[in-house]
């Protein structure tokens, strides 16, 4: 994770929990991830403060959520008590099981990581997926340099191409550039599901 990112989460988790909780509900992500996860163990990785989390517990996918901020994991057991939330972070996520999980979401986080960790950022999500598995995957675009934003979180530049190679022995479901209904957002998208 970079330090700088993790720091800003750190030290404005209200903040960031608040905006994100206030957004337009990303229907668009969840019915994406209502077509393509099936029933089983679900892992949110980068969950913040847990408003996917509590959206896939609520739909009938038992959720465990990872973040590596402590904030951001203090403000999503105060939203969603029921929620079970780890500290972990990519790219290791250390105590997170290979082929543990049904399901795999990571929402909007791997932009927030050097590009070179991207790559084996994601061939970790996709380790945790069993055979059969889904992974849902995004990034938010950023064009041209690497970028800070005001708190200093990282937003990087990388090729889809870094993510669509860990994807390895997987089909391709969903792989797309789109505008987030909740952010407004530039994103990439992808699905992947292993054999």
């Amino acid at each position: 994770m970079d330090p700088q990112t993790l720091e800003a989460y750190e030290r404005r988790a209200e903040f960031y929990a608040e905006e994100w909780h206030a957004q337009q509900d990303p229907s668009d992500l969840y019915s994406l991830l209502e077509r393509f996860f099936t029933p089983g163990l679900t892992a949110d990785v980068g969950a913040g403060s847990g408003r996917d989390a509590a959206w896939l517990q609520a739909h009938g996918f038992p959720v465990v959520a990872f973040e590596p901020s402590r904030a951001l994991i203090r403000e999503g057991m105060r939203r969603h008590p029921a929620i079970e939330f780890r500290q972990a972070a990519l790219p290791e996520l250390i105590g997170a099981a290979s082929g543990s999980f049904r399901n795999v979401l990571s929402e909007t986080v791997i932009m927030h990581l050097p590009p070179a960790l991207v790559g084996p950022s994601v061939a970790r999500l996709w380790d945790l997926v069993t055979r059969g598995g889904t992974l849902y995957l995004s990034w938010r675009v950023t064009e041209g340099e690497d970028v800070r934003d005001e708190a200093g979180r990282l937003y990087a530049t990388f090729d889809a191409s870094l993510v669509r190679d860990a994807l390895t022995a997987g089909d391709l479901l969903v792989d797309e550039a789109v505008t987030s209904i909740s952010s407004g957002r530039r994103i990439h998208r992808l699905v992947a599901r292993k054999p």
